[in-house]
C-alpha cells in the first residue's frame, strides 16, 4: 500500500514572448639637506606633503633604480591626477634626506617653472649670485653644478610633457632625476624607468581615511571591524574608488563637518557635483578631483574628441569595456583612436588590444554637469547618454535565446546596468526601453528574475510615456513582464496582465497576429502554473490549432504550442496523449531546430519527466542523464534549464527508488540553485522539497520533516498560500508527519489541502486526487475503515475516469483499495483485486518497479491470510 505527493519539477520550455524585434601635494622648493663643497644651506622640508599609507612595493622598486653614481638616473612616475604620485615622490624624497642626500624639487609643469626651479637651485647654492646674474643664466649654473656633483635627487614634479625636461635631461648629469606626470608616454625617450601607480589597496584607503579622521594611524585590516561612528567607511572607500586624492578630501571633510561616512555618501549621491568639488576648511582648494582632471582635459583641447569619449564611457561599467563599443560612432575610426591614446597617455583611461578602462571616480565627474566646467556641460552629458545607450543598444545580440551570443551579453550586462542605474527613469527614451526590455528578457531566460522585472517593469513605462498604451512595442513589453512574474511565482500579478495583453494585442494587431497568438501561449501557460486546466487546456489547443493555420506546422512557435499542450495533458495525468504529443514534437524540433537547441533540449527532459510520470524509469532516467550531460555541454552547468535537468534526474532516482543517488544530486541542485537564482527563487523551493521527499524516502525524517516545514513558510512568504507549489510542500509535510506515526498533526492538514485543492484546482484535478488518496489512508491508519474505504473507492472511480485505468496513480488506487478490504477481512475483494493490480502493474510499469513490489508483497500477503498460512 502507497501513499504519493512528491513534488518533482519538470522543467517546461514555453514561448514567454521573446520575440525581440591620496592627494598630490605640489610643493614649493625643496632645500637641499647637504651638498658636497657646497656652502652651507638651510633644511626646507615641507610641514605638511599629504599624509602617507602604503606604496612599500613603489618605495622599493625607485630605491632600487634611482641609485647614484656615473649617469644620470631618471625614474618616471605616472598615473591618473589624484592617485598620490607627488605624495609619494615626497616620501622618497624625505628619505633621502634622511640619508644626508642633497634633494632638490621644482614644479615643472611648464618650460619657464624648470628654469626658474633651476635658477632657485642657484641661489640656494650661491646666495651671492642672485643678484649678479639673470635668470636663464642662473639655471644654467644649477646644470653645470648638478654636472659636476653626485649623490643628490632631483625631483621634476607635475611635468606635462617629456619635451619640457628633455633639455635638462640629454645634459651630461651625475645624480637621480625623479619625474612625476600624469603623461605615460614618452618617457622611452629619455631612457628612463618608468613606474605607473595605481589606487590604494581598500585597506590602505581606510587606514589613510582613519588617520584623516581620527588623528591615529592605525594599520585597518581589510576584514577589521570599522571604528566606531565610521560604519560605510569600506563602502566610501570603494565608492571613491580608492583614489588617495578622493580620500583626503572626503577625509577632511568628515573631520570638519563630523559627518560619517554613510552621510557622506548619502550627499554624494544627491549632490555629486558639489561634493566632488568642496574641499574642507584648511584644504587647497585648487586641488578638489573634479578640478584636478578639469585640468588634464585643458590639456586635451586640441583634441576635442577626447572629452566626448570620456562623457560617454562615463556611463558605462568600471569593467573592462570592449573598444568594439565606439565602432557605432559617427567619427572616423582613426580619430576615435588617436583620442583614446591621448586619454590613454595622460591617464584617464586605461587600454588593452581589446578594452577600456575608466576609473569609477572619473566616470562619476565626467557624467556629473557642473555648469562652470567646460567639459560638463549638461548638454553635452545628457548627448554622451544618449550615444552610450545608442551604442550599446546597437551592440547587444538580437536573440537573448541563443547560447552562443551569451558571452556578448555577459560582457555587455555589467555596461547595461550602470548606464540604466545611472540614468534618471525620466529620461529614458525609445532606444533605453528597447536596451532595458532585452535585458530584461536576458536575465529572466538566465534565472535572474527579479532584476529581470526591474528591467521590463521600467521598459513598460517608457514605453507607455514615449509610445503610448497602444503601441506594438508597448505591448511586447507588457507581455515580458508578465512572462517574468510568472518565472517568479507571482500569478496574482502574471495573469491578469497576460489577459490585458492578450485583450489589447487582439484589439491592435488582430487575433491571427504572432504576437497576439504568443500572448494567448504565455496566458495558457499561466492558468496551467495556477493548477487552472479547465482554462489551460482549450486555450492552447486553440492557439495550436491558430499556429499551424498561421504560421506552419514546423514554425518554433508551433512546437513551442505542441510542447505546452503535451505539458498540460501530462499535468491533467492524460499520459495517453502527452507522450506521443512529446515525442511527435522532439522529433521534430530535432529536425527543424537542431538536436542542441535550447528548444529541443526542454522537448527532451519533458518527454524524459512524462515517462517518469508513467512509471517508466527504464526509459525516464537515461534520457534525463543524456539530456543533462547536453545541457552541461551547450548551456552551461549553471544555466537554468540544466539546473532543471539537474533536479529532474536526482527525482527520478528517488522515484525509482534510489535515494543514494537522489539525495546528493539535489543537495548539488540546491546549493547552485541558492547561487544562481537566490534562495527565494520557485526553482530553488522546488529542489528543497524535493530533497525533504528524498530524505523521507530514505527514512531520514529528522532532516525531511524540518526541511519540510522550512520549505512551506517559504512558499508562502513567496507564491502565497494558495498556490499550487504551496499546496504540495502541505500535502508532503502531512506524509512525512504520517510516516513519523503523528496523526494528530497528518490528518488535520491532510483535511486543509484537500479541501485548499478542490476549491483552487478543482475536484479532478490529479493533486487532489493525490490528496483523497492519502487522506483516505491517513483514516485506514487510525482505524477509521468508515471513513477511509468510501473515499478510496470514490478516488479510485475518479482516477479512472480522469487519468484512465493503467495510470500509475490509478493502479496505487487500486492497491490501496484492495489493501482496505483485506484490512476488514473481506479477501473475497480484496484479492481478486490485488490479481487485476499486480497484472496491469507488471504490464504497465515492469516487474521490478517499487510499485509492482507494493503490490506482489500485499498479494503474498493476503493470499496467505486466506490460506491459513
Amino acid at each position: 500500500m502507497r501513499m504519493e505527493g512528491r513534488a518533482s519539477e519538470q522543467g517546461r520550455m514555453y514561448q514567454a514572448g521573446r520575440d525581440l524585434t591620496v592627494h598630490e601635494t605640489v610643493l614649493s622648493a625643496l632645500r637641499p639637506v647637504e651638498q658636497v663643497a657646497a656652502p652651507p644651506r638651510t633644511v626646507n622640508l615641507p610641514g605638511h606633503a599629504g599624509l602617507f599609507v602604503g606604496r612599500a612595493n613603489e618605495l622599493a622598486e625607485l630605491d632600487a633604480v634611482l641609485k647614484t653614481g656615473g649617469e644620470v638616473v631618471v625614474a618616471a612616475v605616472h598615473g591618473l591626477g589624484g592617485v598620490g604620485k607627488s605624495t609619494l615622490a615626497v616620501s622618497y624624497a624625505r628619505a633621502q634626506a634622511r640619508r644626508r642626500n642633497p634633494v632638490w624639487w621644482i614644479t615643472a609643469d611648464s618650460p619657464t617653472a624648470v628654469q626658474a626651479g633651476l635658477a632657485a637651485l642657484t641661489v640656494a647654492l650661491q646666495p651671492e649670485l642672485a643678484a649678479a646674474l639673470p635668470l636663464e643664466a642662473l639655471a644654467e649654473w644649477a646644470c653645470g653644478w648638478l654636472a659636476a656633483h653626485d649623490g643628490w635627487l632631483l625631483v621634476l614634479d607635475d611635468v606635462t610633457d617629456p619635451a619640457d625636461v628633455t633639455p635638462l635631461l640629454g645634459r651630461t648629469l651625475a645624480g637621480q632625476v625623479l619625474v612625476t606626470s600624469r603623461l605615460g608616454q614618452g618617457w622611452h625617450r629619455l631612457s628612463a624607468h618608468v613606474v605607473r601607480l595605481d589606487v590604494l589597496s581598500e585597506a590602505e584607503a581606510v587606514d589613510l581615511v582613519t588617520q584623516i579622521t581620527s588623528g591615529l594611524s592605525p594599520a585597518v585590516d581589510a576584514g577589521a571591524h570599522e571604528p566606531e561612528g565610521m560604519e560605510g567607511m569600506r563602502e566610501l572607500v570603494r565608492e571613491l574608488g580608492c583614489l588617495p586624492l578622493a580620500i583626503e578630501q572626503a577625509g577632511a571633510y568628515l573631520h570638519q563637518v563630523r559627518l560619517s561616512p554613510r552621510a557622506y555618501l548619502d550627499l554624494l549621491a544627491e549632490q555629486p557635483a558639489v561634493m566632488y568639488d568642496r574641499a574642507a576648511r584648511g584644504s587647497d582648494a585648487e586641488r578638489t578631483i573634479a578640478r584636478i582632471w578639469r585640468l588634464t582635459l585643458d590639456r586635451l583641447t586640441d583634441t576635442p574628441l577626447a572629452g566626448q569619449l570620456l562623457r560617454i564611457l562615463a556611463w558605462y561599467g568600471a569593467e573592462p569595456i570592449p573598444r568594439t563599443l565606439l565602432d557605432g560612432l559617427d567619427t572616423d575610426a582613426a580619430d576615435v583612436q588617436h583620442a583614446l591614446g591621448e586619454l590613454a597617455a595622460y591617464n584617464m583611461i586605461t587600454l588593452d588590444s581589446e578594452h577600456i578602462v575608466v576609473h569609477r571616480l572619473v566616470q562619476a565627474v565626467a557624467r556629473t554637469p557642473d555648469p562652470d566646467d567646460p567639459h560638463r556641460q549638461t548638454a553635452d552629458i545628457d548627448n554622451a547618454r544618449d550615444q552610450a545607450t545608442r551604442l550599446i543598444g546597437d551592440a547587444i545580440p538580437e536573440s537573448a535565446l541563443n547560447p552562443e551570443d551569451w558571452p556578448t551579453w555577459r560582457t555587455l550586462l555589467p555596461h547595461i546596468t550602470a548606464l540604466t542605474d545611472h540614468a534618471s527613469p525620466g529620461t529614458d527614451a525609445v532606444a533605453t526601453a528597447r536596451l532595458l526590455n532585452q535585458t530584461g528578457v536576458f536575465l529572466d531566460n538566465q534565472g535572474a528574475t527579479a532584476d529581470a522585472i526591474r528591467c521590463l517593469d521600467r521598459a513598460r513605462t517608457a514605453y507607455e510615456r514615449v509610445l503610448g498604451a497602444d503601441h506594438p512595442e508597448t505591448l511586447l513589453s507588457r507581455n515580458n513582464l508578465a512572462a517574468a512574474y510568472d518565472s517568479a511565482g507571482d500569478l496574482g500579478r502574471a495573469i491578469p496582465l497576460y489577459q490585458a495583453t492578450l485583450a489589447d494585442r487582439e484589439r491592435v494587431l488582430g487575433a491571427d497576429h504572432p504576437f497576439t497568438l504568443i500572448s494567448r501561449n504565455n496566458l495558457a501557460s499561466a492558468y496551467e502554473s495556477a493548477g487552472d486546466l479547465g482554462r489551460a487546456i482549450p486555450l492552447y489547443q486553440a492557439t495550436l490549432a491558430d499556429r499551424e493555420r498561421v504560421l506552419g506546422a514546423d514554425h518554433p512557435d508551433t512546437l513551442s504550442s505542441r510542447n505546452n499542450l503535451a505539458y498540460a495533458y501530462e499535468s491533467a495525468g492524460d499520459l495517453g496523449r502527452a507522450i506521443p504529443l512529446y515525442q511527435a514534437t522532439l522529433a521534430d524540433r530535432e529536425r527543424v531546430l537542431g538536436a542542441d537547441h535550447p528548444s529541443t533540449l526542454a522537448s527532451r527532459n519533458n518527454l524524459a519527466s512524462a515517462y517518469d510520470s508513467a512509471g517508466d524509469p527504464g526509459r525516464a532516467i537515461p534520457l534525463f542523464e543524456a539530456t543533462l550531460a547536453d545541457c552541461e555541454r551547450v548551456l552551461g552547468a549553471d544555466h537554468p534549464f540544466t539546473l532543471s535537468s539537474r533536479n529532474n534526474l536526482a527525482a527520478a532516482y528517488d522515484s525509482a527508488g534510489d535515494p543514494g543517488r537522489a539525495i546528493p544530486l539535489f543537495e548539488e541542485t540546491i546549493a547552485d540553485r541558492e547561487r544562481v537564482l537566490g534562495a527565494d527563487h520557485p526553482d530553488t523551493l522546488t529542489s528543497r522539497s524535493n530533497l525533504a521527499s528524498a530524505y523521507e524516502s530514505a527514512g531520514d525524517l529528522d532532516r525531511a520533516i524540518p526541511l519540510y516545514e522550512g520549505t512551506i513558510a517559504d512558499r508562502e512568504r513567496v507564491l502565497g498560500a494558495h498556490h499550487p507549489d504551496t499546496l504540495t510542500s502541505r500535502n508532503n509535510l502531512a506524509y512525512a508527519y504520517w510516516t513519523a506515526g503523528d496523526l494528530g498533526r497528518a490528518i488535520p492538514l491532510y483535511e486543509e489541502t484537500l479541501a485548499d485543492r478542490e476549491r483552487v484546482l478543482g475536484t479532478d484535478h490529479p493533486d487532489t486526487l493525490t490528496s483523497r488518496n492519502n487522506l483516505a489512508y491517513a483514516y485506514w491508519t487510525m482505524g477509521d475503515l468508515g471513513r477511509a474505504i468510501p473515499l478510496f473507492e470514490e478516488t479510485l472511480a475518479d482516477r479512472e475516469r480522469v487519468l484512465g485505468t493503467d495510470h500509475p496513480d490509478t493502479l496505487i488506487s487500486r492497491n490501496n483499495l484492495a489493501y482496505a478490504y483485506w484490512a476488514t477481512g473481506d479477501l473475497a475483494r480484496a484479492i481478486p483485486l490485488y490479481e487485476a493490480t499486480l497484472t496491469a502493474c507488471e504490464r504497465v510499469l515492469g516487474i521490478d518497479h517499487p510499485t509492482t513490489h507494493v503490490v506482489r508483497a500485499d498479494l503474498l500477503q493476503a493470499t496467505q491470510r486466506r490460506d491459513g498460512q
